[in-house]
């Protein structure tokens, strides 16, 4: 497993307490795959639990070097026979799910969640829940999303459960949303009109410290069943945040105006446009801003002592952060967050599609370059590396899918060099890698219809990478588009972008093998390499 950076899980006050019999407790996680669940399983690992994770999807787990150490259920938490499965000899179970990118109805189905894994955890006889909630002030309107995160907190408290609700704010690290926003909108903005919200108070905390205080949950008194605040050293106001930012970032401070007209509606339309985040992660996030988020008390103080060094500072994280981007070593990211709507079921092999309509594009190319350089290519496609083909066209691919409510390119991907099961790359998903062989690509785009994108890589048959006369140790690309049109609407949507396929495709396929043909491309060795060394040791980043 990679080596973790702080905390690791092995610091004495975060360590598993046996069982009275000696043997391991065991830790529940639901989110396990999300940004917080997805770093906190790894250091449950190295603190000595038991780790038993329930997950929709399996499969996603492979995208994660702690994927095969842990206990798998198959289930939603919704699911009352997962969840018995899930709950049976649980010391802790750590609830990091919400509904923050769903749409209607996701108050009813974040209750709906919680009061099915609370009777469970009663009937298990669970010891102790940990829920993550929001920050937010006391007696104050509270934005849907915050309003939901802090009644799932009360289905919790009066489940006859114990239940430590840990209240964070705004969660700065790389890969977090929230810094993703505030690092987007620095960056690209010299000049910054803003709601009048980035004059309110907020008390940001280091992602490290949020699962230093999720490790000391489990530790924490069987009797305590309570809420408490968490939050960094520094109350800043959001404008203060965003030229913290930029002086860790080495730019210029940024005049922000605050203007009265910018509702949460418009200002997450606004964040949709400039930045990555897509409107249905950016409207619950501004929501929240809406309040002042800062510590009500320090009670957390008597349950968990703090990190050994103390809090991380604002700038400290934003530091932290930018050094995790700029190195390649992002371990978790909200891109990767599920999308509320999008098909996720697996595309059928090619029997299946017997009597069905479906729609293919299949390119060919041969190529000097060996397998492995081709590969990198192929593993390093999408986010700064781009498409190799017609880049304005994919753009206005992306911004019409941003337009009507898609994710849109501009999700990028986690790692510039290795990809994974379940990874985001743009407005695709991976839903299946064959090292060396096969990337298989799942549209999440607004399409009528489902698609897919296969991308291949084998070598030349004989040896060769074009028959005879051709230099030796060569390779094949294939590259297969699959569309199943959903009615009418699908099939003129192939019809309409058929005329564009010829050179996209075909410009695609082309620039690929010239890639990795190549001194200096992604299919250089360094790249190979660093597909295939995600094991090694990184530094103490968050």
């Amino acid at each position: 497993m990679t080596e973790l950076s702080t905390p690791t899980g092995r610091e004495d006050a975060l360590r598993a307490v046996p069982r009275p019999d000696g043997t391991a407790p065991r830790a529940l996680v639901l989110g396990a795959t999300g940004y917080i669940g997805g770093r906190l399983v790894p250091r449950l690992l190295a603190a000595g639990y038991r780790v038993r994770v329930l997950v929709r999807d399996p499969a996603r787990l492979a995208a994660f070097d702690w994927g095969d150490e842990v206990e798998v259920v198959a289930g939603s938490a919704t699911d009352a026979a997962a969840l018995v499965e899930a709950s049976a000899d649980v010391d802790v179970l750590y609830y990091l799910i919400h509904s923050m990118a769903q749409g209607r109805g996701f108050e009813q189905a974040d209750l709906a969640a919680a009061h099915a894994v609370a009777d469970a955890a009663a009937a298990a006889s669970v010891h102790r829940i940990v829920y993550l909630g929001g920050l937010h002030p006391d007696g104050a309107p509270l934005s849907p999303h915050l309003r939901s995160r802090v009644e799932v907190g009360e289905v919790f408290l009066r489940s006859g459960v114990p239940t430590l609700v840990l209240q964070a704010g705004v969660v700065i690290g790389s890969g977090s949303a929230s810094f993703e926003m505030i690092r987007h909108l620095t960056d690209v903005l010299p000049y910054m009109p803003a709601p009048r919200w980035v004059r309110n108070r907020i008390q940001p905390i280091a992602v490290r410290d949020v699962l230093h205080y999720l490790l000391g949950a489990a530790r924490v008194d069987p009797d305590v069943n309570r809420a408490v605040d968490i939050g960094g050293p520094d109350v800043l106001r959001y404008g203060q945040m965003m030229n913290g930012y930029a002086v860790e970032a080495g730019l210029p401070q940024r005049p922000i105006a605050p203007l009265p007209v910018l509702t949460p509606g418009l200002a997450s339309h606004w964040v949709n446009v400039v930045t990555p985040v897509p409107r249905s992660i950016a409207r619950p996030l501004i929501a929240s801003l809406q309040n002042e988020c800062v510590m009500d008390d320090h009670a957390v103080d008597e349950l968990i002592p703090r990190p050994e060094g103390g809090l991380t500072s604002y700038r400290s994280a934003v530091a932290l952060a930018l050094g995790r981007v700029e190195a390649d070593t992002v371990e978790t990211s909200w891109q990767d967050a599920e999308v509320t709507g999008v098909p996720s079921d697996p595309l059928p092999s090619d029997p299946d599609w017997a009597g069905r309509t479906v729609f293919t594009d299949v390119r060919v190319a041969s190529t000097t370059a060996s397998p492995e350089r081709l590969w990198a290519v192929i593993e390093g496609i999408g986010g700064d590396n781009g498409w190799y083909s017609a880049p304005l066209l994919w753009a206005v691919r992306g911004w019409m899918d941003r337009l009507v409510g898609g994710v849109g390119l501009a999700r990028g991907r986690r790692s510039r060099s290795r990809v994974a099961v379940g990874d985001v790359i743009d407005f695709w998903r991976v839903e299946k890698v064959e090292p060396g062989h096969l990337l298989r690509l799942r549209a999440e785009m607004k399409v009528p219809g489902l698609a897919w994108l296969d991308l291949e890589c084998d070598p030349a048959p004989g040896g060769d990478a074009g028959g005879a006369g051709s230099a030796p140790g060569g390779s094949r690309y294939r590259q297969r588009a699959v569309f199943f049109p959903a009615g009418l609407a699908g099939r003129l949507y192939w019809l309409a972008v058929l005329p564009f396929h010829g050179f996209i495709f075909r410009g695609m396929a082309n620039r690929i093998t010239a890639a990795a043909e190549a001194p200096d491309s992604p299919g250089a060795p360094a790249a190979s390499e660093a597909s295939t060394t995600s094991g090694a040791s990184t530094s103490d980043r968050s």
